[in-house]
């Protein structure tokens, strides 16, 4: 067996120091702005904080939860995530089923396909995108968030790859014993595809929670930014007005602390959320690959 090869060994032992240097390289940074957020004004003005907190400090988190702004912010990007990423499933689902059907049973599928891969390919640009948004009264609302990025022509063709890889004699028994098309989706290709419901879900909620430059783009008032924005104004920006404080606050609480806080704050749900659908991922992803 391949795998019982002295070559095959050497390249499983530099594949996994490999992928142990990248995992640590990736998580170093994160420890960083962990041990920072816990530490005190000095040693973090200072720049002696490594991966261990100097001076265990909880007062950038004090300071934090009594912000108004940021917690109305992590809310619109708690609900924008959530509300999204629904939208998202239930788009991607409904059009990959359509699209993985032959052409003989959907007449002009190649059409709505290559309308679809040509959307992903080319776009009008950002002026023009600009405008059509403004044209739709969506500028300053909630929806400005959600509906511009609710069709992922990848996430549709990753689910259309499994909806593939489904025998069609599951389909046309459902169908001989009188089901619609509708009912064949949501009781049988739904409880199936679980692996690539969890992996278009996951895309979606990452780039719902990550992205900032449509608020930035779409929201003139600040209290209406999603977190990722807010952190982009405060942190890239340098905008300060969000981070007040009294001079009794300024003795305990340096500006990196609280940064380094709510940069950990923000990243935490995502951290949280991905070893409960990682199993269901990478399935999704290996199957919705090769399936043709």
């Amino acid at each position: 067996m391949y795998h019982k090869t002295k070559g095959y060994r050497i390249f499983s032992v530099f594949n996994t120091c490999f992928l142990i240097f990248l995992a640590v390289l990736c998580i170093i940074p994160l420890i960083h702005v962990l041990a920072v957020s816990f530490s005190a004004k000095a040693a973090a003005d200072a720049n002696l904080v490594g991966l261990w907190p100097v001076g265990f400090s909880l007062e950038a988190y004090k300071k934090t939860a009594a912000n108004p702004l940021f917690l109305h912010s992590l809310w619109v990007s708690v609900l924008r995530t959530v509300i999204g990423t629904a939208v998202t499933l239930m788009i991607t689902f409904l059009a990959a089923y359509a699209l993985s059907k032959e052409n003989s049973v959907f007449k002009g599928r190649n059409v709505y396909s290559w309308l679809f891969v040509f959307s992903m390919i080319f776009n009008g640009g950002l002026v023009p995108f600009y405008i059509v948004i403004q044209k739709l009264g969506l500028i300053n609302s909630f929806w400005v968030l959600v509906l511009p990025g609710a069709v992922n022509t990848f996430l549709v063709i990753l689910m259309l790859n499994f909806f593939r890889g489904i025998p069609k004699e599951l389909e046309e028994a459902s169908l001989i014993d009188g089901a619609g098309h509708f009912r064949t989706l949501f009781s049988i290709f739904l409880p199936i595809s679980l692996p690539s419901i969890a992996t278009v879900a996951l895309f979606s909620m990452v780039f719902h929670w990550n992205s900032w430059f449509d608020g930035l783009l779409y929201l003139n008032n600040a209290k209406d930014f999603p977190l990722a924005t807010f952190l982009q104004t405060v942190i890239i920006q340098q905008d300060m007005s969000s981070m007040s404080m009294n001079p009794k606050e300024m003795e305990l609480i340096s500006q990196t602390t609280v940064k380094a806080a709510q940069i950990f704050i923000g990243s935490a749900p995502i951290l949280i959320v991905y070893p409960f659908l990682q199993k269901y991922f990478v399935k999704g992803m290996t199957v919705g690959s090769v399936k043709g």
